[in-house]
């Protein structure tokens, strides 16, 4: 059984600045952790960090998150469904106007080291540029140009982007996942629970 619990325990862990949360972690989130939140202290954690916009919720992610698993994540994380909260917090966060510090280098790697070469080969120039477009449009690459916006205006401050992909998992498609892409970009990416662990306040136990 999964209890939470907060505690105003001093660890010496320091808060990260901004945390960026994909889609696949916030279903994690409801699967493996909200069933078990009978006090809603998760779920209120989760609230708070976002309130003070230390959690960050992007709009490409939100609208997958409208989707994904019949729309489980917004009805179980209820206070993305809260139109009032939504406003008053200016969630989800536009990436609309959010480029890549250097565009050319960018598009360079976008192109080629993002590429999983082997399923490349099989496209043509045309069908490579479809693709191209959707994975830009995504919310993958709205995360990295996110997490490399943050890191540009805030030097020297961590920036986190949470996920539950892993690196050498690519379903057979054109592009990499988050962690390789992120390793290359020297962005970090942590999954859920060790997030967790870097909170003073929130305890995760196992009983």
């Amino acid at each position: 059984m999964l209890t939470v619990e907060h505690t105003a325990q001093e660890t010496g862990i320091v808060h990260p600045m901004k945390v960026l949360i994909d889609t696949s972690s916030l279903l994690s989130l409801v699967r493996y952790y909200l069933p078990f939140d009978g006090k809603r202290k998760m779920h209120d954690f989760f609230k708070d960090k976002m309130s003070a916009k230390e959690i960050v919720l992007i709009d490409r992610v939100f609208e997958e998150c409208r989707y994904t698993a019949g729309g489980a994540i917004l009805s179980s994380v209820s206070c993305l469904g809260d139109s009032a909260f939504l406003k008053d917090c200016k969630l989800p966060f536009s990436t609309k106007h959010i480029v890549a510090p250097d565009t050319r280098q960018f598009l360079h790697h976008v192109n080629n080291t993002f590429v999983n070469a082997p399923v490349r080969r099989k496209l043509s120039d045309d069908q490579f540029e479809t693709e191209k477009l959707g994975f830009l449009a995504g919310a993958d690459m709205g995360l990295v140009m996110m997490c490399m916006e943050y890191r540009k205006q805030n030097k020297g401050e961590t920036v986190l982007l949470v996920t539950e992909e892993t690196e050498g998992s690519n379903d057979r498609k054109v592009f990499k996942k988050l962690p390789a892409i992120c390793q290359v970009l020297n962005l970090e990416t942590i999954t859920l629970p060790t997030l967790l662990q870097r909170y003073p306040d929130i305890d995760v136990l196992y009983t």
